[in-house]
């Protein structure tokens, strides 16, 4: 791969995601080359020639599945769902007693754990009452790849190791022996997963009342997320929290949300 060649393709990722790819050279090579030579394409511009003209999408959805990160696991950053059990919707359950509506999204779903894992917190919470609260989390990600397999929701038993036995029997179901698990039904129904550009107008008809928009920021250069952080801000409602991951950090001159903990913060709530 060529400086140039990996310009044309970084300039592309940022333009179109938002994501930083200049720096990332053996990255981007060691993930694009084996896809390039097996389709017959002599260069990575060749490549990005196809990207750009075909139409369909299907090049631009190859590309992005292979250059993004999806690194997640069950019970990541605990501590999170926690301060959502104890904290959050407590607060939301006075807050939206009588609409009994929660708006919740999660915007970098992966392959699933999270959005799964605030939906189980939804479900101890709530406990009998869960089925009167219209509580449908909103997973998105921009890879399709891996929103196939969240959707999918299946599950190695060392993938499931560190979840509550309890957890583990209420919401998984053993579909062989070789040891892989199904979410259950019920649980799938809790998580409604899209495919979405974080770089794209949010297409929300009401505001969010909690955002998960954990270790995806880190891809993103200060003023691309400072301007996300802003328009997550402008998308919630008064009150409401947001959490990023636990080694990542805003620009805290910058933005309007109020600081809960190094990680979780919160918009401001009417007076």
């Amino acid at each position: 791969m060529t400086d140039d060649e990996l310009q044309r393709i970084s300039v592309f990722m940022k333009n179109r995601y938002g994501l930083e790819l200049g720096q990332k050279k053996v990255i981007v090579n060691g993930r694009l080359e084996n896809y390039v030579r097996q389709n017959g394409w002599h260069n990575y511009h060749e490549f990005m020639d196809a990207v750009e003209s075909d139409i369909t999408g299907f090049q631009e959805k190859t590309l992005v599945n292979f250059l993004t990160t999806n690194h997640t696991y069950f019970m990541r950053e605990f501590e999170h769902f926690d301060y959502l059990k104890s904290e959050v919707l407590p607060w939301l359950k006075k807050k939206e007693a009588v609409g009994r509506d929660l708006r919740i999204w999660c915007g970098a779903a992966s392959t699933g754990e999270e959005p799964y894992m605030i939906a189980m917190v939804l479900e101890d919470f709530f406990g009998l009452e869960k089925n009167s609260w219209d509580k449908t989390i909103l997973a998105t990600d921009i890879s399709t790849k891996v929103l196939q397999q969240a959707m999918l929701g299946i599950y190695t038993d060392e993938q499931l190791q560190n979840l509550p036995d309890h957890w583990k029997r209420r919401f998984f179901r053993m579909i062989d022996s070789s040891g892989q698990y199904q979410v259950t039904d019920e649980l799938k129904k809790e998580v409604l997963f899209r495919q979405f550009n974080l770089m794209d107008p949010f297409p929300f008809k009401r505001k969010m009342h909690v955002v998960f928009m954990r270790n995806v920021m880190i891809y993103f250069n200060d003023k691309t997320k400072r301007d996300l952080v802003k328009r997550i801000y402008d998308a919630m409602e008064p009150g409401g929290y947001f959490f990023i991951g636990t080694t990542e950090t805003i620009d805290r001159s910058s933005t309007p949300f109020q600081i809960i903990q190094p990680s979780i913060f919160r918009k401001r709530e009417e007076t």
